[in-house]
């Protein structure tokens, strides 16, 4: 796919172009989405709810589960057809003067946003800095602030503290917080809260429980965020099936399901991390502490190594597709000890080692 004309990055470029057409039958280690979902139990629930197509879908019952789910009214919940729906809902429908993205980050946000017209401020947070976030650098006139948190590439996760300091009365602060579910107890969480001025929060339920192809998440927001957001969504924007799996997922058993996932996730996590540091010797670093299912590594001639590695069956996500990074960087989403461990030895073979 090209360049975004003006932007110098391929921001439509994302980890499943990797494994498509002949990468699928690649090891895949560039989407972050949990291997092995979803679920038996999800897919029952999903396949249960087709018996009831011929019904518009209705929405209720998963919103007020959801609301439920956070402590919150439904009056402040939007279901959408995936966390990149509300991005494309929060560029068509806000009215803002002055967006800035917190680079390096998902770049679905600025794409809405510049193909919604609007001039695209980057705040980019840098290496030697662990990537971590300086409220100070982002700009006092913006009235619009987009982060992720856990971060999507670098596996940030950056202290609730340090991002309430962004909202102020006039601007919107969105956090992308799709990976959340991912980190144990969902600590620096600002999901549920109601006390921090133009809060948008955004939840996807595609990657704890593998339901990409599905397509559903949610906002979290004032009322009136909700409402105009709302007004800007077709009709019917989420399917019966994606319905039935929201309502799902937000059970007290899918969570606790969820959180005994998120400290499998830490420990192989720990385990890939600690693998990789063995070849430091080459180069190779990684961006840490990690605290999302996957980590970014600085590595020389990284696409010359991310080339090699799928010649032996493995893909990775090139990172200089998002701005902030260049072509050293890649991004490996976390998998179990036995791929690790079967990854780590083809790193071995790409690197020479």
């Amino acid at each position: 796919m090209p360049t975004d004309p003006g932007t110098g990055h391929d921001l439509r470029h994302h980890g499943d172009a990797e494994v498509r057409d002949d990468g699928s039958t690649l090891v895949d280690l560039a989407v972050n989405v949990r291997a092995d979902t979803p679920p038996a139990w999800l897919r029952d629930r999903m396949a249960a709810s087709l018996a009831g197509l011929a019904a518009y879908p209705d929405g209720r019952a998963a919103r007020a589960a959801v609301a439920a789910r956070h402590g919150l009214g439904v009056e402040r919940v939007l279901l959408t057809a995936g966390a990149a729906e509300a991005f494309v809902l929060l560029a068509r429908a806000l009215k803002v003067s002055r967006p800035v993205v917190v680079h390096p980050q998902f770049t679905e946000p600025e794409a809405a946003l510049r193909h919604a017209g609007h001039t695209v401020d980057r705040v980019l947070l840098r290496e030697s800095d662990g990537f971590r976030l300086d409220p100070a650098a982002v700009p006092q006139d913006a009235d619009l602030v987009v982060i992720g948190n856990p971060t999507n590439p670098t596996s940030v996760l950056h202290p609730a503290r340090t991002l309430v300091r962004l909202a102020r009365p006039g601007r919107t602060l969105v956090v992308d917080e799709a990976f959340m579910d991912a980190v144990p107890g969902e600590r620096e969480a600002l999901a549920g809260r109601t006390d921090v001025p133009g809060l948008v929060v955004l939840r996807s339920l595609t990657k704890t429980w593998g339901l990409a192809g599905l397509r559903i998440g949610y906002v979290l927001a004032a009322p009136e965020t909700v409402a105009e957001l709302e007004r800007a969504q077709p009709l019917w924007p989420v399917s019966t099936p994606a319905l039935a799996a929201a309502e799902a997922c937000v059970s007290p058993a899918a969570l606790a399901e969820a959180e005994e996932a998120a400290r499998a996730i830490a420990a192989n996590r720990a385990y890939l991390i600690a693998g990789l540091r063995d070849f430091t010797s080459h180069g190779l670093r990684v961006v840490e502490p990690a605290e999302a299912p996957f980590v970014l590594v600085r590595v020389p001639d990284a696409a010359g190594v991310r080339e090699r590695l799928r010649f032996l069956g493995y893909a990775t996500r090139r990172g200089d597709t998002f701005p902030g990074l260049d072509e050293e960087w890649l991004r490996l989403a976390v998998r179990d000890r036995e791929t690790t461990e079967g990854f780590l030895r083809a790193l071995g073979r790409a690197l020479g080692a």
